[in-house]
């Protein structure tokens, strides 16, 4: 963060000075809620949880060089004292960022942002020093903390904004106001909160109505190739940009096509110019990711060939998304686990199918939460396409929505013990250690809520007499 006095911090949160012997004392660190990243200079943000009040640890964090604690109440340490923890660091991310004057760009979409989010901070980071959300810190507490993690020195600042609600990112975008918006699909992830794709569109297009106006230098940035976000250039002042597959988009992919290895190439084609992409990441649905990010780099100033390179080299940043691990005995395993709805499922499953080449698959799933009236027909659909696209085993794993899945499979032609219905992971797991043969490739894939990455893990263990190398 910028080196900010304690006096200056309670003047932007309209906070208390409580057992502040210096009130110019200056934070010049980061701003953390873990006490164990406390260290000289920072700032602890004390918050109240169901099992934890960070109150509680404020005598550890000041000894471990915290200048202050920003909390609800007095702790007997140098503490500015508010109404609203999470109110207050908004409003401290917000003047942060004022006074920065940084390049916001702020991202959000059904499925795909962290990855997305990921591609789009490794690209712009060869052209300027770029701050980005680490992991899934998309809320109105993850957000804030990112955004203070810039210095003079950053150019870029790329935001993943999530929301379970209309509303929600119309509040993220006033703490941090973006330049450029992207917005990736309106998808089927948690329809059964927002009560229809319509209202999530509703939701997700707060995103461009935030923007400033196209004279000011705000960008909108939308995917052509997804009805419900083109629509959403009506929403906004901005200059517009299109990113897809389709012809009219301005940003596009032309000859996409798969590697042996299952990962995408294609020619990515500019208002500027046109350069091929082969990228590491694994599954076709990374082409659209990857144009939204190219589309961004383009808007920001970066050559067609800069950002097909950029593009090319990119790895995975983020835990348990499509990471591939292989075995030294030659089973691959491909740990999706971290969440799950049916775009980002069907993606998986046919990314499963392109990187096997004709061996045998197993695809280990589990529920897709948060879909409401539509969760029987949507695993029922994952479960009939597990079929249709040849995978060699389901294991569906888990309560009622494993069920379905697994009946959705029996249903479209699926006999014997080409799908089996297990209880939980550890039966899941029972199961592919007794099975497993070298060379197989395995998919691990359900909702973060169901814990399914153990399934990954004690596969990975299992083959791990010799070096297991991550490709």
């Amino acid at each position: 963060m910028i080196t900010l006095s304690l006096a200056e911090i309670a003047e932007v949160v309209g906070g208390r000075m409580h057992d502040i012997p210096d009130a110019s004392a200056e934070v010049t660190g980061p701003v953390v809620r873990d006490s164990r990243e406390a260290g000289p200079g920072s700032l602890f943000v004390a918050f109240v949880g169901e099992r934890v009040d960070g109150h509680d640890f404020a005598a550890q964090v000041v000894e471990a060089g915290a200048v202050a604690v920003l909390g609800s109440r007095p702790v007997g340490v140098p503490a500015i004292v508010v109404d609203d923890v999470q109110t207050a660091l908004g409003a401290l991310a917000r003047h942060v960022v004022r006074r920065l004057g940084t390049t916001l760009v702020a991202l959000t979409g059904s499925a795909g942002k962290t990855s997305t989010k990921d591609l789009i901070a490794q690209v712009l980071r060869r052209k300027a020093p770029t701050v980005f959300t680490p992991g899934s810190m998309n809320n109105e507490v993850g957000l804030p903390l990112t955004a203070l993690t810039a210095t003079d020195e950053t150019k870029f600042l790329v935001l993943e904004m999530g929301a379970r609600g209309i509303g929600h990112i119309r509040y993220l975008c006033e703490l941090t106001p973006p330049k450029v918006g992207l917005v990736l699909n309106v998808g089927s992830a948690h329809i059964g909160e927002f009560g229809g794709r319509e209202q999530i569109a509703q939701a997700k297009g707060e995103l461009v109505e935030a923007l400033p106006s196209a004279e000011e230098g705000g960008t909108a940035v939308l995917n052509a190739d997804d009805p419900l976000v083109r629509a959403m250039a009506s929403r906004t002042k901005a200059k517009v940009i299109l990113f897809g597959e389709s012809g009219e988009a301005d940003v596009r992919a032309e000859n996409v096509r798969l590697t042996d290895s299952g990962q995408p190439s294609f020619s990515l084609h500019t208002p500027s110019g046109a350069s091929d992409v082969t990228m590491r990441l694994y599954g076709e649905h990374h082409v659209s990711n990857a144009l939204a990010a190219a589309a961004v780099a383009h808007e920001l100033g970066m050559s067609a060939d800069e950002i097909a390179t950029a593009l090319s080299e990119a790895g995975s940043l983020s835990r348990w998304r499509m990471e591939v691990t292989e075995r030294p005995d030659g089973v691959t395993v491909v740990n999706d686990a971290y969440n799950a709805n049916p775009e980002s499922m069907k993606a998986a499953l046919r990314a499963l199918v392109a990187m096997s080449k004709g061996r045998r698959t197993w695809a280990v799933l589990g529920k897709m939460a948060e879909l409401g009236d539509e969760a029987l027909a949507e695993h029922d659909a994952v479960g009939r396409l597990a079929v249709r696209l040849n995978v060699s085993k389901l294991v569906a794993v888990g309560g009622r929505e494993a069920q379905w899945l697994q009946l959705g499979a029996y249903n479209e032609g699926s006999w014997g013990e080409e799908s089996v219905h297990v209880s939980d992971a550890q039966a899941a797991v029972d199961l592919l250690r007794s099975e497993l043969r070298p060379g197989d490739v395995v998919l691990v894939k359900a909702s973060r809520s169901v814990g399914l990455e153990s399934v990954a893990t004690a596969l990975l263990e299992t083959g791990a007499e010799g070096e297991v190398a991550a490709r």
